[in-house]
This record gives structure tokens, C-alpha cells and sequence, in this order.
């Protein structure tokens, strides 16, 4: 399960990056992919360390 979160994070942190380097428009979109991104990977540190 965890590995399935890091891959989610990692996945949503490209979407983001694309969208926010490269310009286009996508209102608060952006923020919302890049806020769940870190919430999977802290509840994948989480349920590591317990």
C-alpha cells in the first residue's frame, strides 16, 4: 500500500510541475495536485513508522 502512495505522490508531483513550469493556465488545480501529493507521502512515512 505504501508504495502504491509514493507512486500516487510521484505522479501528481510531475502533473504539477508540468503544469507549473510550463505555463498553461489551470487556476488552483496546480495546488490542489501538489497538496495531495504531500499528503500521500506523509501518510505513507506515517504508516511506515508505525
Amino acid at each position: 500500500m505504501g508504495n502504491i502512495l509514493y507512486t500516487i505522490a510521484v505522479i501528481l508531483i510531475i502533473i504539477w510541475a508540468i503544469s507549473f513550469l510550463g505555463g498553461y493556465y489551470t487556476g488552483g488545480i496546480i495546488h490542489i495536485l501538489i497538496v495531495i501529493a504531500i499528503i500521500s507521502i506523509v501518510l505513507g512515512v506515517i504508516r511506515r513508522a508505525s
